[in-house]
């Protein structure tokens, strides 16, 4: 990795989300609480939410990742609220293939997402940058059941 591709990855639209994460904290009951670890790097995201006629009522998070897990996370923090399943899968989904196959940029409110594009030559990364996603869609999971 050169120089001019760190800068490039670690712009500073990055950090900047990276330094504002929304909904950090815990909830005192929530439904469902959730830790994920991504194993190549240890970064780790603890959610926990609550959901209300399908759709997230309350959210807060816990992370403790590098700046692009930090950033996808406020990401998340931002547009979280109100969603149901289906679209956060689908975020997910459209997350993993832009960074995977360089795929369309995630679906509005998630088009924010497209600061991470830079990572999709970084493999090592990709887990750290799914991992709020996939703490919350496991906690639905775990609503659902």
């Amino acid at each position: 990795m050169s120089d001019s591709d760190l800068i490039n990855l670690y712009s500073k639209q990055i950090l900047a989300l990276a330094a504002d994460i929304p909904l950090l904290g815990t909830l005192d009951a929530p439904q469902a609480r959730v830790k994920k670890r991504a194993p190549l790097c240890g970064s780790t995201v603890t959610v926990d939410l609550s959901v209300q006629d399908g759709r997230v009522a309350q959210f807060a998070q816990n992370v403790k990742a590098c700046a692009l897990g930090q950033a996808s996370a406020s990401i998340l923090g931002r547009h979280v609220i109100g969603r149901n399943r289906a679209e956060l899968a689908q975020a997910r989904e459209a997350l993993h293939a832009m960074l995977t196959q360089d795929g369309a940029t995630p679906p509005t409110p998630f088009e924010s997402y497209e600061v991470l594009r830079p990572a999709r030559d970084f493999k090592n990364r990709h887990a750290s940058i799914l991992l709020a996603l996939d703490a919350t869609l496991e906690a639905f999971d775990q609503i659902d059941t």
